[in-house]
């Protein structure tokens, strides 16, 4: 007897399903502009058959610099129902770092929302030869196409691609203002995979009405705009986080799920303390992106009925998360893996360690990237192969498991910052720096923050008889750098501690730095 096919649907065709079933349901809020499933399908529907009308093709990149709102959203996942790769870029950047991305994604369309139609005009000279249309979200400029025009007459059904699951879906550039950036490719298969293991975890249902307050292109808003989508719920976007919008947004909207970094939840405990507001609603709140302290941790609880889950990941994978009711008694812990990942932690001869040992978190799933986008040397470099032939991946972090498989970070192994929840190299500041004729050597740590948990500071061996200050070439720098790689400060030091290898020893520059904050 023949059996029957059973088919794995993606996200395009999982979204496509809602617009059927769950017709007139909420799927979108951003200000006063409100879509139910149908039309949020519909918008996407049109835009991917925009694109494919104009010869864009499965597999081309399409390069998304907008700001928060409901035509950002339509280009994610337009792009995504066209089977285009979206690469969706951090407005915070230097205009080199920027042009630098899109150049490295070979972007083929680029989509600009109307705040940053005029930077873009201005690098139009600097953009790849790949690229072949431009999209503007307002009206449509010479040169540019506007986005209503591009969805015009289009159908509103989902395009009959057959999309393989091992087909590219986003690229999310992790920094970069100098040298190679570095794209993290994820595929239809781990976008899927990775939401169904993160609903499930982040405890996401159809009744979720979920918040989103970071740039849509954070993966941490990927991470909770992906699970609500998936389950079928209402996405309620903010062009940006205000602590007092936030809550009245959550009692107006009975909002239930969120996604932030530390720093905002601080802003919101600290809203809290002075006036009160309904967050009954709230069922499932995540923390994700620098560490989440006990002090603060336990007066979110103390706030919110719902408590909090920290996850700890990197955009290629890693991910654990560290339910509420285990979070007394392991304040200090990220919790355990998702359903079907595995971790291990190994030393420097990549000996596999014991409970309570220290040395670098790696990991195997189903959620990890399939590789970062044209750099087999990185890809290599977070390769770990164990005695039994498995590939795993390296996170670059150091922690130790616990003998009840609870998760410790202790340090990070490579030297990021972690600012804001964005992470922040610091080799691109130094490489900034150096050009500078008074700088003879140079090296940036992360010092602490009231404000982003981390940020810069720029230590400086100046060339002999220089004449320039401290002041100076903080302003120097800062004038070249994206908004969130400038520098706190720049010290002058006589020195820098280096290995016999020439190695700057930063994890000294950091002890000695510990007690240092931005006041």
């Amino acid at each position: 007897m023949a059996g029957f096919e059973a088919p794995v649907p993606l996200l395009p065709e999982i979204l496509a399903l809602h617009g059927k079933w769950r017709a007139r349901k909420p799927a979108l809020i951003c200000g006063d502009h409100h879509l139910d499933w149908a039309a949020f399908c519909a918008a996407n529907h049109t835009f991917a058959h925009g694109l494919l009308a104009r010869g864009v093709m499965a597999g081309d990149r399409v390069g998304i610099v907008m700001s928060n709102g409901a035509p950002m959203v339509q280009a994610i996942f337009g792009s995504m129902a066209a089977g285009a790769v979206s690469v969706p870029v951090n407005l915070s950047v230097s205009d080199d770092a920027l042009v630098g991305m899109l150049e490295d994604a070979e972007i083929r369309v680029l989509v600009v929302s109307t705040d940053q139609w005029a930077r873009l005009q201005g690098l139009l000279s600097r953009m790849p030869a790949s690229l072949t249309l431009r999209v503007t979200s307002g009206p449509a400029e010479p040169g540019w196409l506007g986005l209503a025009e591009l969805c015009r007459d289009q159908p509103n059904t989902l395009p009959d691609l057959r999309l393989a699951a091992d087909a590219a879906l986003n690229i999310i550039y992790s920094s970069g203002t100098t040298g190679l950036p570095k794209g993290i490719l994820h595929s239809h298969r781990t976008r899927r995979d990775w939401a169904y293991d993160l609903a499930i975890a982040l405890r996401y249902t159809s009744g979720a009405r979920t918040l989103l307050t970071l740039g849509l292109y954070s993966n941490i808003s990927w991470v909770a705009m992906l699970c609500t989508v998936l389950a079928g719920g209402t996405l309620v976007v903010h062009s940006k986080f205000d602590a007092g919008d936030f809550l009245e947004t959550v009692a107006r909207e009975r909002i239930t799920h969120t996604a932030m970094v530390p720093i905002q939840y601080q802003r919101v405990i600290e809203r809290l303390a002075r006036e009160h507001s309904d967050v009954s609603s709230m069922q499932g709140m995540m923390s994700c992106g620098s560490p989440l302290h006990e002090g603060l941790k336990r007066e979110i609880f103390s706030r919110f009925p719902c408590g909090i889950i920290e996850l700890y990941g990197l955009t290629e994978g890693i991910i654990t998360t560290l339910d509420p009711e285990d979070a007394p008694g392991r304040w200090g812990s990220v919790g355990q893996p998702l359903i079907g990942t595995d971790l291990c932690i190994i030393d420097d001869q990549d000996k596999v360690l014991g409970p309570s040992e220290t040395g670098e978190i790696v990991s195997r799933g189903r959620i990890s990237m399939p590789g970062y986008w044209h750099r087999e040397d990185a890809n290599r470099e977070a390769e770990f192969i164990d005695e039994q032939g498995r590939q795993w991946l390296r996170s670059g972090d150091l922690g130790y498991i616990d003998e009840d498989g609870f998760l410790y970070i202790v340090d990070r192994k490579k030297d990021m910052i972690l600012s804001g929840g964005q992470n922040i190299y610091p080799q691109d500041i130094e490489a900034v720096l150096v050009q500078h004729p008074a700088v003879d050597d140079v090296a940036v740590i992360g010092v602490n923050s009231k404000r982003w948990g981390e940020t810069p500071l720029g230590l400086v061996v100046p060339v002999a008889n220089a004449k320039e200050t401290t002041a100076d070439l903080l302003a120097w720098a800062n004038e070249r750098l994206g908004r969130q790689q400038r520098l706190v400060a720049v010290n002058f030091v006589s020195g820098l501690p280096r290995n016999p290898n020439g190695k700057i020893l930063k994890r000294e520059l950091r002890e000695q730095y510990r007690e240092a904050d931005d006041g």
